[in-house]
């Protein structure tokens, strides 16, 4: 379009691109402080990276703007390692008065050169590990943006998955506490943290689980000092082979996850007896609901949680876009 200007990230744009974002995806507003954290305030923020289509005119889209997206590359990381051949695009739209206008295309190209420059090999349309808003594109409430990625190269790689599980009604079943009994009295220690725990489980959660899950136990910790927050499993020889927690996102304390327990002692209950314990100190603070935003709905866990009574509430595609 003769009347858009594509231009990159200048102040001045913030509360405009959260207006933005809140009429493009209308199922997932942010707030100015969220939108800081992730975008503005990463480790790896570049400006020639937050790409926004500027009419000139106040009166259209959210104060003139009128789509945007942001890229970023991980060429720095906080105790979470990325993969360095990588690129992600995290969040981006389009007002609704401008769609089919050639604006989303114009900006995931530009992202896409953004990043190919940076020396990134593939670009994916996902969760980027330091700081994210959704797994993916939820291609249910945004059809047109689906189809839209796709005219560009993005196919999808995964389908995580979303739940719910209410909490206003929980007790933990007699099956979970007979079980959490039959491991206590074999030499495990169910627990929640005390600051002592926290190297061990932030050890574990890293090296054996999954590389970010040990920076949010530690960053939930530094920001809100509750490591009672996280619940952990000892074997017999005082080792932690499994750990729960819960508001270790952005501090929403009905947000449940991660967990995981060591392989080598999966298959004896200690992931159920977690999560429900987990569960039980959620229910003690007065919550009445427990949620994550990501898991396989065929993974071992994934198959959990549709045991212990989550319902699916979104699925998410995970989309990748080869930049070579």
């Amino acid at each position: 379009m003769a009347d858009v200007v594509y231009r990159t990230f200048r102040p001045g744009d913030g509360a405009r691109l959260v207006d933005l974002i809140a009429a493009a995806q209308p199922a997932d507003p942010v707030s100015p402080e969220w939108f800081a954290e992730n975008v503005l305030l990463d480790t790896n923020f570049d400006p020639a990276g937050l790409i926004i289509a500027d009419s000139g005119d106040p009166a259209r889209g959210a104060g003139g703007l009128l789509g945007f997206v942001y890229a970023v590359r991980a060429r720095q990381t906080v105790g979470i390692p990325v993969d360095p051949d990588g690129g992600w695009i995290t969040i981006g739209g389009v007002h609704p008065g401008e769609r089919n206008s050639g604006i989303g295309g114009e900006l995931i190209e530009r992202a896409k050169d953004f990043l190919r420059a940076a020396g990134s090999r593939w670009v994916n349309f996902s969760g980027y590990p330091p700081a994210y808003f959704l797994p993916g594109l939820d291609a249910d409430r945004y059809p047109d943006g689906l189809r839209l990625l796709e005219r560009h190269g993005f196919r999808t790689m995964s389908k995580p998955v979303a739940m719910d599980f209410g909490l206003a009604t929980y007790a933990t079943p007699d099956d979970v506490i007979e079980r959490q009994r039959d491991r206590e009295a074999e030499g495990y220690v169910v627990t929640p943290a005390q600051a002592d725990d926290l190297p061990d489980v932030i050890s574990f959660a890293a090296g054996e689980m999954a590389p970010d899950w040990g920076e949010a136990v530690r960053q939930a910790v530094v920001r809100h000092g509750r490591p009672d927050r996280v619940v952990l499993v000892r074997d017999p020889q005082a080792e932690v082979v499994g750990f729960a927690t819960y508001a270790a996102y952005r501090g929403l304390r009905e947000r449940f996850g991660p967990i995981g327990v060591r392989e080598t002692r999966r298959g004896l209950g200690l992931g159920k007896i977690l999560l429900h314990a987990t569960l039980r100190r959620m229910r003690a603070e007065g919550l009445h609901g427990a949620w994550f935003l990501w898991t396989g709905p065929e993974s071992p866990a994934g198959r959990l949680y549709l045991q212990t009574g989550f319902a699916v509430t979104r699925t998410f595609h995970v989309m990748q876009a080869d930049l070579a």
